[in-house]
C-alpha cells in the first residue's frame, strides 16, 4: 500500500526543531527554501513532514526533539485508531525485546522494510505471546506508516519501552470519556505492594489501569499478575507494560468493568492491589443488587468504593491480603457506615492509612490505604484496627500549600508502623498523634468513621510537659540562630547595575557546548530487559539514589536503588550540575552537587551536566540553567513537561566572568537553603508550641505587672 504523505502544521515543525513558534515563522521569511505549504490554510498551513525533516537536516537540525515528543507529533498527525495503537503496543514489546545491536541493526532498514518488518513480526509476537495485546490486531502499520514506526524505534531505543506505551496511550486516553479515574505514580504502588506480606505470588488488580500496582507486586516476587480494567488502551498498555516489567511472570489482563462482567470470577488469589474509579454512580447498583459479593451488605448507590471493597475481598482466599487506595469519604460517609460496620466487625478490616494530599491524583485530595483481610473460618478474633495518620509528614510551604512528598520517609514510617502492628497487634503502642491501634468495639458507633486523623489524636496522658517545654526551648533557640544566618545572607552587598539597558549574550545549546568539549550530558540508560535490581552491590553498601525531589527540596540523596540498574546509572561527582527532568512544582530546577550528593548514583528523571573545570564553571552553569525562562524553552509535553537538557541555552563567556557569575549564584543557592530552614524551624516550633497550648501541657507566658520592665511580680 503506498504510504500516505503526513503533514504538520508550524507548531508541529517548532516542536520538531525545538525552537519556538517565532523561529520557525522567521525561516518562512528569510528561507527561500524552505518548504511551501502542502494543504491547510493561508492563516494555517501545513507542510509535509519528510521536505520539512530534509530541510531542518540540511541545517543541522537533525533529532533536535526528544524521542517522546518525536513519537508524540507523529501518532498527533493521525485520527486515533484505537486498533492501530493496540498493534504498535505490540509493536513495541517486540522492539523491546532485543538487544542494542539489533534496534541498530533496524534503524538502518529503509521505511519500506520497516513497515515490512513490523508486519512479519506481529504474528510470531502473538502466537509466542497469548493476550500480550488484548485485542490487538497483526499489524502496526496499517496504512503503511513508517514516519510513526521509525519514531517508535527511535523512543525505544532511547527512553525505553514503558515511555512508548505511554505515549501511545496519550492520545486515546484524552478523547476517553471515562471520569473518577487516574493513574498511580510509582512511589505509590510501591508503598501499598510493600504493604503485602511476604510469600503472596498471585495477585489481581480488578481496575489495573497502566498496570503500576501489579508492577510494584512483580518486584515483590508475585509471579502471576491478573489484571482488568474498563478502558481498552489502558489494558492493553498494561498487559504489554507487565510483560516488560516482569517477563517471567505469568500476565494475563483482560478487556471489562469488573463489577458488571467480572473476567475472573472464578479466580481466588492471595492478594488484590487496587486504586478503583472513585464517585462513580453508575457503577450497576440497581442490576447488582442480589449480588452474592455483597457478603458485608449491600453498598448504596453512592458507595461505588464500599463495592469495590467487596469484590476485591471475594477474589481472595481465606486469610489473604488486599490493600485499596480509596478517597477519603469512603471512612466516614453516612450511606456507608452499615457497611463499615459489617467489614469491621468481621475482622476484614486491618488498617486504615491517610496519605498526604499530592501523593496521587486527584492532588488536592489526601487520600486513604485501607489494608483488609478476608476472614477465615475459626481464624483468629480480630480485636483492633491500626490507624496512621501521615497527613502530616510534609509541611506546606506558605506560598504554595504543597512541597514535594518524601516519599522514602512516608513509605518507611507507612511500613514501620504496619509491620509493627500486624506483629504483635494487642501490644502495639503506636506514636501519639499519628499511629495507634483503636478497639474493634470503639469503632462500632452511630457513625462507624475510619478516619485515621479523629482515632490517633493526642492524649492528655501521652505529654510530658516539661519534656515539650524543652523541646520548644530548644526549638525557639535554632529558630533564633537560623533567622539571623537568613539576616546576614540576606544583607550582603555588591550587586552592580548593568547600566542604561539590559546586558545581552551569544548563547549556545547545551547540546553544542557537548559537542566542542565544554561538558558532557549524562542521564540513567532505560533498560529495556528484564532489570537487575540493584546491578552487583550487596544489600549492606547499596548507594543511595539522587533524585528529582532531592533537588526541589535541597536535600541529598534519598532515594533507592528499586528496579535501578546500577550497572546503567552515572556516578554522581562533586561540581557536576543536576537537573531535574521534569518540570513543575516548586524548589529549583537544578544545582551543583556537593560532597554529600557524590557516590550516588544518578536517579530516574534526572539529568546530569558535567562540566570540564577548566572551561566552565558549575555554579555559572547550574544558574542560567535554573532560569525560569530557560526552563520552559527546554520543555516538552502537554500535560507532563519534559526538559530535553540538550535545549537548555548558555552564555558564552570567559572563565574569570563566569566565575564571577557563578560566585553570585553560589551565594543566591546559599541563600534560599537558610530560607527554607528558617520557614521549616518556624512551621515546626509554632506547631509545637500550639500543640502544648490546646493540650495542656504548656502554659501561655505571663503578661509583665505594670512598671515592670522584667515582669517580676512587684
Amino acid at each position: 500500500m503506498p504510504q500516505t504523505a503526513a503533514h504538520v502544521t508550524a507548531a508541529e515543525i517548532s516542536r520538531i526543531a525545538g525552537v519556538t513558534r517565532a523561529t520557525v515563522s522567521n525561516w518562512r521569511r528569510r528561507h527561500e527554501d524552505f518548504p511551501t505549504p502542502a494543504g491547510g490554510t493561508e492563516a494555517s498551513p501545513l507542510y509535509d513532514l519528510e521536505a520539512v525533516r530534509t530541510w531542518l537536516r540540511a541545517r543541522g537540525h537533525t533529532q533536535v526533539a526528544d524521542a517522546r515528543e518525536e513519537l508524540r507529533t507523529a501518532v498527533r498527525l493521525q485520527t486515533t485508531d484505537p486498533a492501530r495503537t493496540a498493534a504498535r503496543m505490540g509493536f513495541v514489546l517486540g522492539l523491546a525485546r532485543r538487544t542494542p545491536d539489533e534496534l541498530a541493526r533496524l534503524a538502518d532498514l529503509t521505511d519500506g522494510e520497516l513497515v515490512a518488518h513490523g508486519s512479519d513480526e506481529m504474528p510470531t509476537l502473538l502466537a509466542s505471546l497469548p493476550g500480550a495485546v488484548p485485542e490487538g490486531k497483526e499489524s502496526p502499520a496499517a496504512d503503511g506508516d513508517a514516519v510513526t514506526l521509525r519514531a517508535l524505534l527511535r523512543c525505544v531505543r532511547e527512553e525505553g519501552g514503558p515511555a512508548a506505551l505511554s505515549v501511545l496511550a496519550e492520545r486515546e486516553l484524552e478523547e476517553d470519556a471515562a471520569t473518577g479515574v487516574y493513574g498511580t505514580p510509582e512511589p505509590l504502588a510501591r508503598l501499598v505492594a510493600g504493604l503485602l506480606p511476604a510469600g503472596g505470588t498471585r495477585i489481581l488488580d480488578p481496575a489495573c489501569g497502566s498496570g503500576a500496582l501489579l508492577a510494584a507486586a512483580a518486584r515483590h516476587g508475585a509471579t502471576t499478575l491478573l489484571g482488568q480494567d474498563t478502558v481498552r488502551v489502558q489494558a492493553q498498555r498494561a498487559a504489554a507494560g507487565l510483560r516488560l516489567a516482569a517477563p517471567q511472570a505469568e500476565v494475563t489482563v483482560r478487556i471489562g468493568d469488573s463489577l458488571r462482567a467480572d473476567a475472573f470470577a472464578d479466580r481466588t488469589v492471595d492478594a488484590v492491589l487496587c486504586n478503583p474509579p472513585y464517585g462513580d454512580r453508575d457503577w450497576g447498583h440497581g442490576e447488582l443488587a442480589y449480588d452474592p459479593r455483597w457478603a458485608y451488605g449491600v453498598p448504596p448507590r453512592a458507595e461505588s468504593e464500599l463495592a469495590w471493597v467487596q469484590h476485591c475481598l471475594a477474589h481472595l482466599t481465606p486469610g489473604g491480603w488486599a490493600v485499596l487506595i480509596l478517597p477519603p469519604a469512603t471512612a466516614s460517609r453516612s450511606s456507608g457506615r452499615r457497611v463499615r460496620a459489617e467489614l469491621v466487625r468481621s475482622g476484614a478490616v486491618r488498617a486504615v492509612m491517610s496519605l498526604p494530599a499530592g501523593a496521587a491524583p486527584p492532588l488536592h485530595v489526601g487520600l486513604q490505604t485501607w489494608i483488609l483481610q478476608r476472614p477465615e473460618p475459626g481464624g483468629l478474633e480480630r480485636k483492633s484496627v491500626l490507624f496512621v495518620d501521615l497527613t502530616g509528614t510534609t509541611p506546606p510551604v506558605a506560598s504554595t500549600g504543597r512541597t514535594p512528598l518524601d516519599w522514602s520517609g512516608l513509605t518507611t514510617r507507612a511500613h514501620t508502623h504496619w509491620a509493627a502492628f500486624a506483629a504483635d497487634p494487642d501490644g502495639f503502642t503506636g506514636e501519639p498523634g499519628t499511629a495507634g491501634a483503636v478497639p474493634v468495639v470503639e469503632l462500632l458507633d452511630d457513625l462507624v468513621d475510619l478516619t485515621p486523623a479523629r482515632r490517633v489524636h493526642f492524649s492528655r496522658t501521652d505529654t510530658d510537659p516539661a519534656a515539650l517545654a524543652a523541646r520548644a526551648d530548644t526549638g525557639s533557640r535554632e529558630l533564633t540562630k537560623a533567622a539571623r544566618d537568613l539576616a546576614a545572607a540576606s544583607a550582603r552587598t555588591g550587586w552592580d547595575e548593568a547600566g542604561t539597558s539590559v546586558r545581552q549574550w551569544r548563547t549556545a545549546t547545551a547540546s553544542d557546548l557537548a559537542r566542542g568539549g565544554a561538558l558532557t550530558l549524562l542521564r540513567t540508560v532505560p533498560d529495556t530487559k528484564e532489570p537487575r535490581r540493584g546491578g552487583a552491590f550487596p544489600a549492606s553498601s547499596r548507594p543511595p539514589v539522587l533524585t528529582g525531589m532531592d533537588i526541589a527540596r535541597g536535600t541529598g540523596p534519598t532515594g533507592d536503588l528499586g528496579d535501578l540498574r546500577a550497572d546503567a546509572a552515572p556516578v554522581v561527582t562533586a561540581g557536576d550540575v543536576l537537573v531535574r527532568g521534569i518540570a513543575g512544582g516548586t524548589g529549583p530546577m537544578a544545582r551543583v552537587a556537593d560532597e554529600e550528593d557524590a557516590g550516588a548514583l544518578l536517579g530516574p528523571q534526572v539529568h546530569l551536566l558535567r562540566p570540564d573545570p577548566a572551561r566552565m564553571d558549575p555554579w555559572f552553569l547550574a544558574g542560567f540553567i535554573d532560569s525560569e525562562n530557560n526552563i520552559a524553552g527546554a520543555s516538552t509535553g502537554s500535560t507532563v513537561l519534559h526538559i530535553t537538557p540538550g535545549r537548555l541555552r548558555v552564555p558564552l563567556m570567559p572563565l574569570d566572568e563566569q566565575r564571577r557569575y557563578g560566585e553570585a549564584f553560589r551565594r543566591i543557592h546559599d541563600l534560599r537553603a537558610r530560607a527554607r530552614h528558617a520557614s521549616r524551624l518556624a512551621e515546626e516550633t509554632a506547631a509545637l508550641l500550639a500543640g502544648g497550648l490546646t493540650g495542656g501541657a504548656l502554659l501561655p507566658p505571663r503578661a509583665p505587672a505594670d512598671g515592670d520592665a522584667d515582669g517580676d511580680p512587684a
